[in-house]
């Protein structure tokens, strides 16, 4: 007997220390994981200075160029202008053609320069959300409203597939419009280039099409809302799946290289998941794992 009331006493007392100590470990967990997320953001800072640097160093290199040419011509015109006997000169029309598209050059990469600056903020400052109820549905009507006219004006027809009832996620309705819509812009550009690259158009034989779908499901006893953004382009090498999402890692010509880095950045600030499912020749589906707002009904596996 007593015996086992020692017993009883000593795992009355070992339950708090087991709680202390599960509560120590939860607490030494969660700041590795910190440390970790810290690491790897320290690493792709550093590669996304690296890539500053060389994707600067171009542009600037040829506005460098332009200048230099405009002065030579500019030089060359005075040159003409002074040794003309009598009336004025008038400028030659061959000189006035080159300072105007070397002109129109320098206005080209000196936009290319804000761009990518514009990016590089994006990127590496800090992402301070705003959370509020946000219905997926609307927000993405919404970005289609928007989006239509520039997919149409390179040959992409965008459908929409939206969950039937309201799709309620706590999000910064601007950022998570932004992080859509990148993905939205590097589907469209990825079909535009496979056309412009070769014959034979759309990856299924027909127009080039841009897929926006919404459901509600439950994963892991968790409530959450999807959202796939699909295209039929011309997909991902299979070794590109996991480095499409790093900075400056692209498959296509132009661009800055940080879109798809931006867009899961804002996504994982939310807490939520992306990621891509991709066939050669089939076309890419980017799927977004947002947990829906507390108070969401229930809805199928």
């Amino acid at each position: 007997m007593v015996f086992w009331i020692g017993l009883a006493i000593g795992v009355v007392l070992t339950i708090p220390v087991a709680a202390v100590a599960a509560r120590r470990v939860e607490r030494r967990v969660r700041r590795l994981e910190q440390r970790a997320r810290s690491t790897e953001r320290l690493a792709e800072l550093g590669t996304l200075t690296g890539g500053l640097a060389h994707e600067i160093k171009n542009p600037l290199s040829t506005i460098g160029l332009n200048v230099q040419l405009i002065e030579e011509d500019l030089d060359t015109l005075a040159a003409a202008q002074s040794e003309a006997v009598g009336a004025p000169a008038a400028l030659p029309q061959d000189g006035l053609a080159r300072i105007h598209r070397r002109f129109e050059s320098l206005s080209r990469e000196t936009t290319r320069l804000r761009e990518i600056l514009d990016d590089f903020l994006r990127f590496a400052g800090r992402v301070k959300l705003d959370r509020v109820a946000t219905d997926v549905n609307v927000l993405l009507d919404e970005l289609v409203d928007f989006f239509e006219p520039q997919a149409a004006a390179v040959g992409v027809q965008i459908r929409t597939q939206l969950a039937a009832d309201p799709a309620t996620v706590m999000a910064d309705s601007s950022m998570l419009k932004q992080a859509v819509l990148n993905l939205m812009i590097n589907a469209t550009e990825a079909m535009r280039q496979a056309r412009a690259s070769g014959p034979g158009g759309s990856a299924h034989g027909g127009s080039d099409e841009l897929i926006i779908r919404s459901e509600r499901k439950r994963s892991d006893g968790r409530q959450m809302v999807i959202v796939h953004v699909t295209d039929t382009g011309p997909g991902l090498a299979t070794d590109s799946d996991d480095k499409i999402f790093r900075p400056y890692f692209s498959t296509k010509s132009g661009g800055t290289g940080l879109g798809l880095p931006t867009a899961r950045r804002i996504i994982e600030e939310h807490g939520a998941t992306i990621h891509v499912h991709s066939e050669t020749g089939r076309g890419c589906d980017f799927v977004i794992g947002l947990p829906a707002a507390e108070g969401e009904g229930r809805s199928s596996d």
